[in-house]
């Protein structure tokens, strides 16, 4: 395995509101450019892929709002399929039972940073 990768900055902590906007940051998936985003719910970070498992294409039509009307799922804002935000788990939709490949996130000292792995890379300039 390659050395490992130190972790990537996405943004500050405060830029993450409770069921609020997403924050979307550039990776390489499986060897191709993509995004990823962020979210706070309940408290805690999820990030997953910015791709539906239906179909490939990102979820928020409008850059950062990847939450339903009511702030209770995740949606993808081509076809209005529902994701679970602590699981990434498709509730409802063409996807039903598929889940949202989830990326590792912390945050630190008011500083949120994503963990590559084999499958997720940063973007190499």
């Amino acid at each position: 395995m390659p050395d490992e990768i130190e972790n990537i900055y996405i943004c500050a902590s405060s830029d993450l509101v409770e069921r609020g906007r997403g924050v979307r940051f550039p990776l390489m998936a499986w060897g191709d450019e993509a995004t990823g985003f962020v979210i706070r719910h309940e408290g805690v970070l999820r990030a997953y892929l910015n791709r539906c498992v239906h179909l490939p294409l990102e979820l928020d039509t409008e850059e950062g709002r990847f939450f339903d009307v009511d702030k209770e799922h995740l949606v993808c804002g081509r076809h209005g399929a529902l994701f679970m935000p602590d699981t990434g788990r498709c509730a409802l939709g063409a996807s039903a039972g598929k889940v949202l490949y989830a990326i590792a996130v912390m945050e630190q000292e008011g500083r949120v940073y994503w963990q590559p792995n084999d499958y997720f890379r940063p973007v190499v300039a």
